[in-house]
């Protein structure tokens, strides 16, 4: 019985790990699609609206099935993604 419940224990740290790596790998990967998308920010980029369609579309999605990881991590890029374009883009302006 003790072997068992070793054995599961085991098996639940190698799959969370495992699952923990697949989040951080498509994490990266959503985070680079998105760098490639256009967005208007104060005057850049004018007209292109590409991440804040995304934005809305995860939000639905995520309306219509919550709790999923991957919306999740998906509206946690998308956020990172907004905020360091306008960073950059009052950086630039700033100096």
């Amino acid at each position: 019985m003790l072997i068992y419940l070793y054995y599961v224990l085991l098996v639940s740290m190698i799959n969370k790990v495992t699952l923990n790596e697949q989040e951080e790998t498509f994490s990266k990967a959503y985070a680079s699609e998105l760098r490639k998308m256009k967005q208007q920010i104060n005057d850049n980029n004018r007209g292109y609206y590409e991440l804040d369609n995304e934005r809305r579309q995860i939000f639905q999605q995520a309306i219509r099935t919550p709790g999923r990881r991957g919306e999740i991590i998906k509206k946690d890029e998308i956020e990172k993604e907004i905020q360091r374009r306008y960073q950059e883009v009052n950086m630039v302006s700033n100096h």
